[in-house]
């Protein structure tokens, strides 16, 4: 009995010990952050560029409602 709860207890601690083994690889944080900021950046640079072009279309449609001066 005392052999078998040994035994037990070693399969069980080895068990746990070895799950770090089979863990998923993630990113750092460090990288992770790096990441995000450049989310950040390019997310702000496509919002920066359709308000430009929604602001260059109304312009173009304004231009064209405009009667012609002679």
């Amino acid at each position: 009995m005392k052999k078998l709860l040994t035994l037990l207890f070693a399969a069980a601690l080895t068990l746990t010990l070895s799950a770090g083994a089979f863990a998923q690889d993630t990113m750092s944080q460090d990288t992770s952050k790096e990441t995000k900021k450049e989310q950040k950046a390019e997310k702000k640079a496509a919002k920066k560029k359709a308000k430009a072009d929604k602001k260059a279309a109304k312009q173009e449609k304004k231009d064209e409602m405009k009667p012609e001066q002679k």
